[in-house]
Parts: C-alpha cells; sequence; structure tokens
C-alpha cells in the first residue's frame, strides 16, 4: 500500500522534534540539552527583575508614609534625617562595595545586600524613632550594595544581552518606586496601623532573598585592586562617572522639587502629585527600551545627547511656561530620564570583566549620588534665594549642557579596565 503523500508528510512534521522536545537517541529519548540552559537564564532574569523591584520600594514607601508619621509626632529634624539618609547611603556605603565583592564575589554580595534590605524593612517597623531611623539606615546600606552590585551581575550572566536585561531591570525598578508611593499610604489606612503599610514590603525583599537563593553558591574569583586605581585616571571613566551624576541630580531634583514648582504655578497639591506620577510613569517604558538602542549603536553620544535635550527642553518649559504646558513639560522630563538605564549599561559596555563592571559600577555611583544629594538642596537654596523657581530651572537647562558632553566621552567604544 502506497502512503498518501500529504499523510507521509504530516508524518514527517509530525516526527520531527522542536526545540525542547526530547531527541531520539537509538530507543531512548533524551531531552534536548539547550533547553535546561535557557529555562536556567529565563528564571535567572526573573530572580534580577525581583531583586531590581525592591531597589526603591523601601525609600518611596517611606517618602509616602512621611506626612501621617509628622502627624502622629515624627519630628522635622527625623524626618529631614530619613529623607536624606538613602542618597547618603548610595554614595558612602556604595564606595565600599568592592571590598564585599573582593571577599565574597558579585552573587553572594547581592545575597548580603538582600538580607540587609529586608533585615532593615523588619527594623524600621517593630519599634519607635530610633528603630525606623536604624532600620531605613539598613534597608538603605543594602541597596547601596545592591545598585553596585547588579550591573556586574548583568554583565557576569548576561554578556549578550547587557541592553535588553538592564533596561528590564530598570523598568522594574521604576515600577517598584511607583508602586511604594502609590500602595503604602491605602495599606496603611485599610489596616489602621503605619507598621503594616511600611513593613509589607520586606515580604517584597524576602521573595527576593529566596528568589536569588539559587544562585548565590558559587563564589567569584578576587580580583588585582591595582584595575580599580587605574580607573580613577581613566578620562572614558570620569565621563562615565560625571555622567551618572548629572542624571541623578535631574532625578532627585525631580522627585524633590517637581511638585513645589507646579504648586507654585497654582496647580493643586493633588494635581502637582499626579504631575510627578506621570513623568515616573512615562519613563518606564523608555527606560525598557534605550538600552537595548544603546547596545546597537557603536557611539552612544548621539542617544544620550537626544534624550538630554528632552530634560532641557521640559525644564526650559517649567521656566518659562509652567502652567501653560504642564503635563508636556512632566512627559518630557519622564523621557529624558531614560539616560538612567543608558549610562548603567556603560558599566558593562566599557568593561571587560565582570570585577572591571563592578568597580566602574563603584566609583560611578559613589561619586554620582554625593552630586545627587548636593543638587536638590542647591536647588532649595536658588529658590529660597530668588524666591522664585526661574533660578533653579535655568540652571539645570545648563546642567544639561555639561550632560551631553559627558555623554560624547562616555559614549565613545572603548573599554577602561584593558591592562
Amino acid at each position: 500500500m502506497v502512503r498518501p503523500a500529504a499523510a507521509t508528510r504530516r508524518h514527517r512534521c509530525a516526527a520531527r522534534p522542536r526545540p525542547g522536545d526530547p531527541v531520539a537517541i537509538g530507543l531512548q529519548a533524551v531531552p534536548d540539552p539547550a533547553a535546561a540552559p535557557r529555562r536556567r537564564g529565563v528564571l535567572l532574569a526573573l530572580a534580577v527583575l525581583l531583586v531590581a523591584l525592591n531597589l526603591r520600594l523601601a525609600i518611596t514607601s517611606l517618602g509616602a508614609m512621611l506626612d501621617p508619621l509628622r502627624e502622629q509626632g515624627l519630628s522635622a529634624t527625623t524626618a529631614g534625617v530619613l529623607t536624606s539618609l538613602p542618597v547618603l547611603c548610595f554614595a558612602g556605603v556604595g564606595a565600599t562595595a568592592m571590598v564585599l565583592t573582593r571577599r565574597v564575589g558579585v552573587d553572594r554580595g547581592l545575597a548580603v545586600s538582600l538580607v540587609l534590605l529586608t533585615g532593615g524593612l523588619v527594623l524600621r517597623v517593630v519599634g519607635g524613632t530610633p528603630a525606623l531611623v536604624a532600620g531605613t539606615l539598613v534597608a538603605c546600606a543594602g541597596i547601596a550594595f545592591a545598585n553596585v552590585l547588579v550591573p556586574a551581575i548583568v554583565k557576569e550572566h548576561f554578556p549578550t544581552r547587557v541592553g535588553p536585561v538592564t533596561g528590564a531591570y530598570t523598568a522594574a525598578l521604576a515600577l517598584g518606586s511607583a508602586a511604594g508611593a502609590a500602595l503604602t499610604v491605602p495599606l496603611a489606612n485599610a489596616t489602621g496601623h503605619w507598621q503594616v503599610g511600611l513593613g509589607a514590603w520586606a515580604v517584597v525583599a524576602l521573595a527576593a532573598a529566596l528568589a536569588w537563593v539559587p544562585y548565590c553558591w558559587r563564589r567569584s574569583r578576587a580580583h588585582d585592586t591595582r584595575g580599580d586605581l587605574a580607573l580613577w585616571r581613566n578620562p572614558t571613566a570620569w565621563a562615565v562617572t560625571v555622567l551618572f551624576g548629572t542624571q541623578s541630580v535631574f532625578a532627585y531634583v525631580m522627585m524633590s522639587w517637581l511638585p513645589s514648582v507646579y504648586a507654585a504655578a497654582g496647580f493643586s497639591d493633588e494635581t502637582a502629585g499626579l504631575l510627578l506620577a506621570v513623568s515616573i510613569m512615562i519613563g518606564v517604558p523608555l527606560f525598557f527600551v534605550a538600552p537595548s538602542i544603546a547596545g546597537r549603536l557603536r557611539h552612544q553620544g548621539h542617544l544620550v545627547a537626544g534624550l538630554t535635550a528632552l530634560s532641557m527642553a521640559g525644564w526650559a518649559g517649567l521656566w518659562l511656561a509652567p502652567a501653560g504646558g504642564a503635563w508636556v513639560w512632566a512627559a518630557l522630563l519622564g523621557a529624558g530620564g531614560a539616560v538612567f538605564p543608558v549610562v548603567l549599561s556603560f558599566f558593562a559596555m566599557r568593561t571587560t570583566t565582570v570585577a572591571g563592571a563592578a568597580a566602574l559600577s563603584t566609583m560611578a555611583q559613589s561619586i554620582g549620588y554625593l552630586l545627587a544629594a548636593a543638587g536638590p538642596f542647591l536647588v532649595g537654596v536658588l529658590h529660597d534665594v530668588s524666591d522664585t523657581w526661574s533660578l533653579p530651572c535655568a540652571l539645570l537647562v545648563a546642567l544639561g549642557l555639561a550632560q551631553v558632553a559627558a555623554g560624547y566621552l562616555a559614549g565613545r567604544d572603548v573599554v577602561v579596565d584593558r591592562a
């Protein structure tokens, strides 16, 4: 009997193995050897995203609760300390991240940072004001270490996917930031306890720590510290550092003062807060896309310049017509913030080793966050002196020019850790 051609084709198609299907060897079927690594890669990427989700939750959740805590007796001085701790920790504690890395490696180092974060989130709700301050300090120390280590982990585990993975984890970071700001007070109000509003996020941090457990057993090899010292003499490393600092100033000035700028223009507090939320959320899809675009370019200077131009246009609009184009300016500032994931991708793109990525990340973030701490303070002083937002906005437009210059130097196709 002759088998019909159509049946023969169907039989052959059905017999052809697909990726992930068992492959016949003799009479025994074995799994596709490429399937397991793919699954491990997906699970690892999900663990990194869960870690990233936690990297601003502790900060924005506390910021959302400051006014309710003030109503319950928290002093203005303590509130000021709590708002200053995150950026100071990012600069000071982040500068010591290489010590941790050399002792335990980047994978175990991230596990340590998640333990600190989870413990700090629990500590800050188990007592009074001293526990709140101490817990915030411990949690921010954990975040500071993670800020430095995650780019190095991306370099190590996703060397050919730096752009997409960086975009994904910075988008997750932004979503976590928005969730902390939006959900903490409703949680506290629904339960009648501020401790629940703040403490609930310890569960998310614990989930990230548990998700990272399978990846923290391997200890990375220690590296020669002479390479770290060489970075401080490298002009490209300094350009990356300056770029990280300027974009941090833009970000923290926006988070600290943008609602005040809109309130001065005649908007209600609720609308001013909504405009800030719009800026944050508009940045999320661009955070995801921008590093992937950067990874396809030989020189990223034009990309940084284009994104910076959006920020400059937003601050110029707030300077000249804050009420007339309020929503447009908010959108432009959010879009311009996509310089953040681009400069994070530079930590991997401008280095050849995991240790080099961690060292460049440490240098750029320790100095950059010091600038970020000074930026909102200077803007506040200028506003008090001039009694207007015109001078601070003009200064931020000028800062954009410095960011463009740093972007063209940092965007060159060179590496900074090659002997």
